[in-house]
């Protein structure tokens, strides 16, 4: 198969980061996935938890191989409206206040209105308080300022926003002359586009793969959970695609495809990796091995619900992790091109 065309596959991950999706409140973000494999005429279905499946029949339908990257994100809830008309958050995975320190940001209500906001310090101003640089950025201090006229409580729940209301992050995502794709959410989005542009791929080319294979699109993941479900009993590999971590002491870059030789949850299969390697190598790939130390994957999680599979993770490079993040064109290509020739390989010998 032929190399999908990479400005195609930016054009979908900046759509899907556009799309707030934290997690908790994927059903927009999965229908517009579900939409486009449909056009496709690929067969899917959700599973209770909201996550999408979707299926390319193989030449062997007694070993099926499973892919999945996450479209849920950070985010929060509301905590608490205060006495003055500003929200409280909870945040939902896991990352720090100071990542959404200025932040505009959007509330979802339960009827489906959306209000824009700024997340703030309540000391932001320095005119007023001495201790605006030095106070901790945490639960306490940290607060959303609606862009509506309300001063109290009242006044805010008269818009019907209440405890429990999704907040997601505005994404500003932007893509640079030198090649490089900057937003929030990228993980996991860009390997959400990267798969829906593989899938096209193989449909378009009218490509029979040598298993039966499925794509989880799964929901939960920045909360533990997302991809530990609906694997069948056929699957004897899983192959996660998600972000590689970058930072000192990493060898993961945002030109290569990053291979996760072992994260929180322990080392990847031994096998895959290296079949994963050889093809990278085969194919003049550009490729790292990496650690990383505060890490957990869909593919981990799955190993960790029960399932008997050999399991691994690859994804493009991404600097500034749970941040304002970015990664560049050269590493969605390397990953893209590592996905196309591992779809295409029987499944590792166990």
């Amino acid at each position: 198969m032929k190399t999908p065309d990479t400005n195609q596959t930016i054009e979908l991950i900046k759509d899907l980061v556009s799309i707030p999706s934290p997690s908790g409140n994927t059903d927009r973000v999965i229908s517009y996935v579900e939409d486009f494999l449909a056009k496709l005429d690929v067969e899917t279905k959700r599973n209770r938890k909201g996550g999408l499946i979707a299926t390319l029949p193989g030449k062997n339908d007694a070993e099926h191989r499973m892919l999945t990257a996450h479209v849920d994100t950070l985010g929060a809830m509301v905590k608490e409206i205060k006495p003055s008309g500003r929200l409280k958050l909870s945040l939902i995975g896991g990352f720090k206040f100071n990542a959404i320190e200025g932040e505009y940001c959007e509330i979802e209500t339960v009827s489906g209105k959306k209000y824009s906001g700024t997340i703030l310090m309540h000391q932001t101003s320095v005119h007023v308080y001495k201790d605006a640089g030095k106070a901790e950025r945490n639960e306490a201090n940290m607060e959303v300022r609606i862009d509506e006229k309300v001063h109290t409580a009242e006044e805010v729940r008269e818009l019907g926003i209440e405890v429990g209301d999704f907040v997601s992050f505005d994404p500003r995502v932007e893509t640079t002359r030198s090649g490089y794709l900057k937003s929030r959410h990228l993980d996991d989005k860009a390997s959400v586009g990267i798969l829906m542009q593989l899938i096209r791929q193989v449909k378009e080319e009218g490509v029979t793969l040598p298993h039966t294979t499925h794509f989880l699109i799964s929901n939960n993941e920045e909360i533990g959970y997302g991809g530990n479900s609906n694997i069948t009993p056929e699957t004897v590999e899983y192959l996660a695609v998600d972000m590689g971590a970058m930072g000192d002491g990493q060898a993961t870059d945002e030109y290569t495809v990053s291979i996760c030789v072992k994260d929180a949850s322990g080392p990847y299969h031994y096998g895959l990796r290296r079949h994963l390697t050889a093809l990278a190598e085969k194919n003049e790939i550009g490729y790292k091995l990496d650690i990383y130390p505060y890490y957990g994957s869909d593919a981990s999680a799955a190993i960790r619900s029960g399932h008997d599979i050999v399991h691994g993770l690859i994804g493009p490079g991404i600097d500034s992790s749970h941040a304002y993040e970015r990664t560049h064109r050269n590493s969605i290509e390397e990953t893209t091109r590592l996905l196309l020739a591992y779809v295409q390989e029987p499944v590792v010998a166990t």
